[in-house]
């Protein structure tokens, strides 16, 4: 009997955390659904996985400016009849049966200054004659080599100017996206507020409808209003029913488009409570463009196209004239045919290679691809100095609407508690037979506009809003806060 009961209220214990885990119905404000969003919807997951991407790629390029060390070995067996070339220049048939064995530690690194690379070798290799049964043994116990391209394009010099910046870039388009998911979920948050407005408007103008409907046909029996003014209070009720199943279907149209953003896949009703607290106080534009001009992926998103066109600008240079190649590597190496003897008493050795490229006659191929850069730069240049321009303004003008919004916001709302309170007095004088329908219908549409500019003034201030802190994001000491955390 007691395992039943514990039974029973493991089950009960966990059917109840997969109601809190999956609720019916979930209120959300506007920083509640901005969280939601910021954690798990599509276009956040997409924005941390592309940050990864290239923090990786960032670690990936600062390992080219770090040693390398390596191991390798490639064996080779050799049982075939090959043609060898005699002292007097003859060519015979010789059968060979040989293993070819090795082991080669290699460290390299990566001249940053030159692009050349510097590299330490050890190597011991093993030679087996199977037809001869003999066997030998060489070794290079240390040797220093150098390679370069004199006269080449620089790639190591060049990749520490732009990947920096792409790193850069990438981390503050990380914050740039997090502040537009803010502004996304905004306009779905403030879409389903403005469908849940219109539905409360809808019920409650089809109830006072039906009320005066009702008071209205005692008023006709009485002989007071006329059949035309009774007929039309029940055509307003009507079309007060038509508008509230409208705006039930706008509702549910808004509730899926939130829930689908916001990575909700349950099947649960959400209600919306706007915020209707905003700051009063002023951004300063100077402030505002300084951030952007520090903190938004834009700028260097704009530098990083010049450096671009620069690189290859000199990998143009670099391919059309000279090319020269140097190969220097110095050491020490033995052989034997036993492993002590590859060891004992080892000789220098040096090897230097030293090769040249000039171009005779290309008929204007370098020089034609060096004038293609060269003007794609001077393009990007430009392109790039009047979109920094286009940028500086938009953040300008962003401050400008957002300091008025926040003006309009206050007279909207206004102008809300005015137009309720005209309509109840309009209400009350209509049931007292004091005003016409006329006049009550205007007050009923000067109340519901009022309600609906003011959620529109909401959503254009919070629009705005995040607008603003996806170009500033950095941490302001504006009273707005509107950069990132």
């Amino acid at each position: 009997m007691r395992i039943w009961l514990v039974i029973v209220l493991l089950t009960a214990t966990r059917l109840q955390g997969f109601a809190e885990l999956f609720p019916d119905s979930l209120e959300l404000t506007l920083s509640d659904a901005i969280a939601l969003a910021q954690r798990q919807s599509s276009d956040a997951l997409v924005a941390r996985h592309s940050l990864e991407a290239a923090e990786w790629s960032y670690r990936n390029f600062r390992a080219n400016y770090l040693p390398t060390v390596s191991l390798t070995s490639s064996p080779s067996l050799n049982r075939q009849i090959s043609s060898i070339t005699q002292p007097d220049g003859t060519n015979v048939f010789v059968r060979q049966n040989q293993l070819n064995t090795d082991l080669s530690l290699n460290i390299s690194q990566n001249v940053v200054l030159t692009g050349g690379t510097l590299f330490l070798r050890n190597n011991l290799q093993r030679l087996d004659e199977f037809e001869q049964r003999t066997h030998g043994y060489s070794s290079v116990p240390f040797s220093i080599g150098y390679q370069q391209n004199l006269f080449g394009y620089n790639s190591l010099r060049w990749a520490r100017r732009t990947e920096p910046l792409r790193h850069s870039i990438a981390r503050k388009q990380y914050a740039e996206t997090m502040e537009l998911v803010a502004s996304r979920t905004s306009s779905y948050f403030f879409m389903l507020a403005s469908a849940q407005t219109n539905l409360v408007i809808a019920q409650q103008n089809y109830a006072v409808s039906d009320t005066l409907l009702r008071y209205a046909r005692h008023r006709y029996e009485r002989g007071s209003i006329t059949e035309n003014e009774m007929l039309q209070l029940e055509v307003g009720m009507l079309t007060e029913e038509t508008d509230r199943l409208n705006a039930e279907a706008d509702v549910e149209d808004a509730m899926q488009a939130l829930r689908s953003y916001l990575g909700i896949k349950e099947d649960v009703t959400l209600t919306v409570v706007p915020d209707t607290l905003i700051c009063n106080d002023v951004v300063d534009a100077d402030e505002a463009l300084a951030l952007a001009l520090a903190n938004n992926p834009d700028p260097e998103r704009l530098q990083l196209n010049i450096v671009e066109s620069e690189s290859a600008l000199s990998s143009a240079k670099a391919s059309r004239g000279l090319k020269a190649d140097l190969y220097m590597q110095f050491g020490l190496s033995q052989k034997g045919t036993t492993l002590k003897e590859a060891y004992t008493q080892p000789l220098n050795q040096q090897y230097v290679n030293f090769s040249l490229s000039l171009p005779l006659l290309d008929w204007g191929r370098g020089k034609g691809q060096v004038r293609v850069a060269r003007s794609r730069l001077e393009l990007t240049q430009t392109q790039s100095e009047q979109a920094l321009q286009d940028f500086r303004l938009n953040v300008q003008k962003m401050v400008r609407q957002y300091n008025l919004q926040a003006y309009r916001v206050r007279i909207a709302y206004r102008t809300r508690e005015t137009a309720l309170r005209r309509y109840e007095v309009a209400r009350w004088l209509y049931l007292q037979g004091r005003t016409s329908l006329l006049e009550l219908n205007t007050s009923i549409s000067e109340k519901d506009n009022a309600q609906r500019a003011f959620i529109g003034a909401l959503q254009t201030y919070w629009s705005l809003y995040y607008g603003l802190r996806s170009l500033t994001l950095g941490n302001s000491q504006t009273a707005n806060s509107l950069t990132a955390n």
